[in-house]
């Protein structure tokens, strides 16, 4: 059981193991990584080796479980490598519901984690450009959602909430936090808009690429995981999370020593793999730099005014380095765009 986090019951696991056929178990192992309010599992049995998870609350909406599972098999089958759900025995489905507990199993798939190479990180934009031309075409009878992280009045709900006298403090720091980083996010939300976003199609994306939800094999990507997070939206959305979740400089435990700038070999290194397959226009080319602070600021909002934390990590911390790296993009906004806009020609 991982120390300190949720978990399975015996008899719990019992009943869910029942309504899938992988045979007899003869190896189950708690997995500590990832969420710790969601319990996973390993089990290893004789029809092969197996993942399993029990969703948090606030993410087990039938409607929106499923939908995701939609867009993952038709990915799967499409020889897309994301990991494979295994399904009920009874009813033949990927979603279990149990006394308002929403478990999922899915086929274990050995893989490393990123190891930073310039091979590993041109297959990530490679791979997400792949995964968005699949998806153009897909089609369901559910709408997922369309919130994103650009121009979003709940983004500066958040910060004006982090800015009131409420939360100020004796030293005021979170507040004066706050108030910097509000007219960051909306210089960025104003140039992406002059850039055209409100006419950009909008399709299924992934919603999440980053390091942790993929898995390598000889500098290749041999799995894609969590789809939970899947939703209607340009995919120039995608491309700018994924070049600043794979470019951002942190390690340390204490985000305070995190130096303010970026790996740009990595950031321009996620799009070098993407326009191997897809070609983005001028426009968001020239859009992508504020795309990554609006989407750096939004991620870290959020969790802050719910619980005054990041992870386990200080709320003002987290959002001190953030502004620093948010102010370290807007001031080499224009650097950045001529490198992305060189990238791009042979």
């Amino acid at each position: 059981m991982p120390k300190g986090g949720a978990h399975f019951t015996p008899e719990e696991l019992v009943r869910v193991l029942s309504h899938y056929d992988i045979g007899v178990v003869h190896k189950a192992e708690a997995v500590s990584a990832g969420n710790r309010r969601v319990p996973k599992m390993v089990f290893l049995s004789e029809k092969g080796k197996f993942f399993l998870k029990r969703r948090s609350r606030s993410r087990n909406d039938l409607k929106w479980v499923t939908f995701a599972h939609a867009v993952q098999s038709y990915l799967a089958k499409d020889g897309y490598p994301a990991v494979s759900l295994v399904t009920t025995r009874d009813a033949g489905s990927t979603v279990l519901q149990i006394n308002h507990h929403v478990y999922e199993m899915f086929e274990f798939v050995t893989g490393s984690r990123y190891d930073g190479s310039a091979e590993q990180t041109l297959d990530i934009g490679r791979r997400l450009a792949g995964l968005h031309r699949r998806l153009a075409d897909f089609k369901s009878d559910a709408r997922p959602p369309q919130a994103c992280f650009h121009d979003s009045a709940t983004v500066r709900r958040h910060l004006k909430t982090l800015g009131s006298d409420r939360l100020a403090g004796p030293d005021r720091q979170m507040q004066v936090t706050a108030e910097a980083l509000m007219p960051l996010y909306n210089g960025s939300s104003a140039r992406v808009n002059q850039c055209g976003f409100d006419s950009w199609q909008e399709q299924i994306i992934h919603g999440d690429w980053h390091p942790g939800n993929m898995l390598f094999n000889d500098g290749r990507i041999a799995a894609v995981l969590d789809f939970d997070s899947v939703r209607l939206a340009p995919p120039v959305i995608d491309l700018a999370n994924a070049m600043l979740q794979f470019s951002i400089v942190g390690g340390r435990p204490n985000p305070a020593e995190w130096p303010d700038y970026f790996d740009q070999n990595k950031l321009l290194g996620v799009l070098a793999g993407y326009r191997q397959v897809i070609e983005p226009d001028r426009n968001k080319l020239n859009a992508l730099v504020d795309l990554m602070i609006e989407t750096m600021i939004a991620e870290a909002v959020l969790p802050v005014v719910a619980t005054g934390f990041f992870g386990n990590l200080s709320g003002l911390d987290f959002l001190k380095m953030i502004l620093r790296k948010a102010k370290w993009l807007d001031d080499n906004r224009e650097k950045l765009a001529q490198c992305i806009i060189a990238s791009g020609i042979s």
